[in-house]
Protein backbone atom coordinates (compact mmCIF):
# COMPACT_ATOMS: atom_id res chain seq x y z
CA UNK A 1 0.00 0.00 0.00
CA UNK A 2 1.12 3.13 -1.23
CA UNK A 3 1.15 6.62 0.58
CA UNK A 4 -2.33 8.21 0.77
CA UNK A 5 -3.55 10.69 -1.50
CA UNK A 6 -3.59 14.31 0.22
CA UNK A 7 -7.00 15.96 0.55
CA UNK A 8 -6.95 19.39 1.55
CA UNK A 9 -9.39 21.37 3.00
CA UNK A 10 -9.68 24.96 3.26
CA UNK A 11 -12.70 26.45 4.79
CA UNK A 12 -12.94 28.96 7.21
CA UNK A 13 -15.35 27.76 9.58
CA UNK A 14 -13.57 26.12 12.59
CA UNK A 15 -15.95 23.24 13.08
CA UNK A 16 -15.34 22.13 9.45
CA UNK A 17 -11.83 22.46 9.92
CA UNK A 18 -11.85 20.00 12.75
CA UNK A 19 -14.86 17.15 11.95
CA UNK A 20 -14.64 17.08 7.90
CA UNK A 21 -10.79 15.77 8.12
CA UNK A 22 -11.70 13.28 10.69
CA UNK A 23 -14.10 11.96 8.52
CA UNK A 24 -11.79 11.95 5.08
CA UNK A 25 -9.32 10.00 7.17
CA UNK A 26 -11.48 7.22 7.57
CA UNK A 27 -11.67 7.01 4.08
CA UNK A 28 -7.91 6.42 4.10
CA UNK A 29 -6.57 9.91 2.80
CA UNK A 30 -4.16 12.15 4.33
CA UNK A 31 -5.46 15.04 4.95
CA UNK A 32 -4.45 18.80 5.53
CA UNK A 33 -6.83 21.96 7.15
CA UNK A 34 -6.47 25.72 6.26
CA UNK A 35 -8.69 28.45 7.77
CA UNK A 36 -7.85 30.72 4.58
CA UNK A 37 -7.09 30.55 1.03
CA UNK A 38 -4.25 33.15 1.89
CA UNK A 39 -2.87 30.33 4.14
CA UNK A 40 -3.39 27.50 1.94
CA UNK A 41 -1.21 29.31 -1.05
CA UNK A 42 1.58 30.63 1.23
CA UNK A 43 2.20 26.94 2.22
CA UNK A 44 3.78 23.40 0.31
CA UNK A 45 0.47 22.06 0.12
CA UNK A 46 -0.57 23.11 -3.31
CA UNK A 47 2.54 21.13 -5.16
CA UNK A 48 1.57 17.93 -3.17
CA UNK A 49 -2.96 18.14 -2.81
CA UNK A 50 -4.45 16.02 -4.87
CA UNK A 51 -8.03 17.19 -4.65
CA UNK A 52 -9.06 20.64 -2.56
CA UNK A 53 -12.36 20.80 -0.84
CA UNK A 54 -12.76 24.14 -0.61
CA UNK A 55 -15.59 26.96 1.29
CA UNK A 56 -17.25 28.99 -1.45
CA UNK A 57 -17.28 31.97 0.69
CA UNK A 58 -14.46 33.20 3.02
CA UNK A 59 -13.06 36.34 4.22
CA UNK A 60 -10.50 37.96 2.28
CA UNK A 61 -10.09 35.98 -1.15
CA UNK A 62 -12.97 33.40 -2.36
CA UNK A 63 -12.99 29.80 -3.01
CA UNK A 64 -13.44 31.12 -6.54
CA UNK A 65 -11.23 33.04 -6.41
CA UNK A 66 -8.51 30.72 -4.92
CA UNK A 67 -9.77 28.42 -7.47
CA UNK A 68 -8.59 31.05 -10.46
CA UNK A 69 -5.21 31.69 -9.00
CA UNK A 70 -3.81 28.40 -8.57
CA UNK A 71 -4.91 28.03 -12.33
CA UNK A 72 -3.10 30.79 -12.83
CA UNK A 73 -0.25 29.26 -11.23
CA UNK A 74 -0.64 26.31 -13.08
CA UNK A 75 -2.44 23.91 -10.96
CA UNK A 76 -4.90 21.43 -12.00
CA UNK A 77 -6.34 20.06 -8.48
CA UNK A 78 -9.25 18.43 -8.77
CA UNK A 79 -11.95 20.60 -6.38
CA UNK A 80 -15.43 20.21 -4.49
CA UNK A 81 -16.89 23.19 -3.34
CA UNK A 82 -18.85 23.18 -0.07
CA UNK A 83 -21.46 26.27 0.59
CA UNK A 84 -24.22 27.28 3.09
CA UNK A 85 -25.47 29.48 0.19
CA UNK A 86 -28.34 27.37 -1.32
CA UNK A 87 -28.69 29.91 -4.27
CA UNK A 88 -28.67 27.19 -7.25
CA UNK A 89 -28.07 29.69 -10.14
CA UNK A 90 -24.33 30.40 -8.08
CA UNK A 91 -23.77 27.00 -7.80
CA UNK A 92 -23.79 26.39 -11.79
CA UNK A 93 -21.28 29.06 -12.56
CA UNK A 94 -18.74 26.79 -9.70
CA UNK A 95 -19.19 24.00 -12.06
CA UNK A 96 -16.39 24.45 -14.59
CA UNK A 97 -13.02 22.99 -15.55
CA UNK A 98 -11.77 21.11 -12.42
CA UNK A 99 -14.56 20.90 -10.44
CA UNK A 100 -16.29 17.95 -9.36
CA UNK A 101 -19.04 19.00 -6.95
CA UNK A 102 -20.84 21.49 -5.34
CA UNK A 103 -22.16 20.72 -1.92
CA UNK A 104 -24.46 22.37 -0.04
CA UNK A 105 -23.64 22.35 4.37
CA UNK A 106 -24.47 20.26 5.82
CA UNK A 107 -24.12 17.28 3.16
CA UNK A 108 -24.38 14.04 4.26
CA UNK A 109 -21.33 11.50 3.98
CA UNK A 110 -22.90 9.34 0.97
CA UNK A 111 -22.94 13.01 -0.89
CA UNK A 112 -18.80 13.57 0.40
CA UNK A 113 -17.88 10.10 -0.71
CA UNK A 114 -20.00 10.25 -3.86
CA UNK A 115 -17.76 13.50 -4.74
CA UNK A 116 -14.37 12.19 -3.50
CA UNK A 117 -14.97 9.11 -5.73
CA UNK A 118 -14.90 11.54 -8.81
CA UNK A 119 -12.59 13.06 -7.99
CA UNK A 120 -9.76 10.49 -6.73
CA UNK A 121 -9.37 6.92 -6.86
CA UNK A 122 -10.27 4.65 -3.88
CA UNK A 123 -7.89 2.02 -2.86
Amino acid sequence: MGIPLLVSVVDDDESVRESLPDLIKEFGFAVQAFASAQEYLLSDYPDLTRCLILDVAMPGMSGPDLLKELLRRGYRIPVIFITALEDTSEHSQLRHGDVVECLIKPFSEAQLVKALSAALPFD
